[in-house]
């Protein structure tokens, strides 16, 4: 799956304007697709490059909170804590899901190679999606290319779902309601907007809910 969303990212880099070497250092450097989606676009009307820094940071935000509900996982692993800034910025929707939802389960001692292991195999798969779709964006049609993209977000529903903590379920549930009709009302805020309030509104739910046992503990 990142393999064939970086592949829809290749095609419109190249589509954009970036070169090669360029793509490929974004999606090693960038690594979240909104972000680098906002960086190819930006970069192809001539926006500048502080505007492009910004908008990239903004688009991967949400990474700041899913790394703090992390945390305490590696904690306890001072090899782990000690790179604690560089596995964060190789983490990515797929890592951070799989490592919350199998972490807990694990010995300290495995769940840094777990989670380096999933880092690798998902940078080398998106890598080398840039890569083959920049070579072969002349070939794929459009709708091709963006089906690919929209692949990655599909993907994270799923993803969040397998989380199986309450609070993500109900923000899913929520963002679906809201997410269509927050972009009715401003195509430009209605995202930010729809995160904002499905996420807090799940939160303050979840927290006046009975307690499932073993929902969102770590050990």
């Amino acid at each position: 799956m990142v393999l064939a969303s970086m592949m829809g990212y290749g095609s419109l880099a190249r589509d954009s304007g970036l070169s090669f070497g360029v793509s490929v250092v974004s999606t090693a450097t960038v690594w979240g697709l909104p972000g680098q989606v906002a960086f190819a676009e930006l970069f192809a009307v001539g926006a500048p490059v502080l505007a492009i820094m910004v908008a990239s940071s903004m688009a991967n935000l949400r990474f700041l909170p899913m790394s703090l509900s992390m945390l305490p996982l590696f904690r306890g692993d001072s090899q782990a804590w000690r790179w604690r800034y560089i596995l964060v910025a190789i983490m990515s929707i797929n890592t951070w899901a799989l490592t919350l939802r199998h972490g807990p389960s694990m010995t300290q001692d495995q769940r840094f190679p777990y989670y380096l292991g999933l880092c690798i195999v998902c940078m080398t798969a998106g890598l080398a999606g840039t890569a083959l779709g920049y070579h072969l964006a002349a070939s794929f049609p459009f709708y091709v290319t963006v089906s690919l993209i929209y692949l990655n977000p599909v993907y994270f529903v799923f993803l969040f779902s397998g989380v199986r903590h309450r609070n993500c379920i109900l923000a899913l549930m929520f963002g679906a309601v809201l997410g269509p009709l927050f972009h009715l009302i401003s195509p430009e805020w209605g995202l930010p907007f729809c995160g904002v309030i499905a996420g807090s509104a799940a939160y303050w739910i979840d927290k006046r809910m009975a307690p499932l046992k073993g929902d969102g503990e770590t050990p």
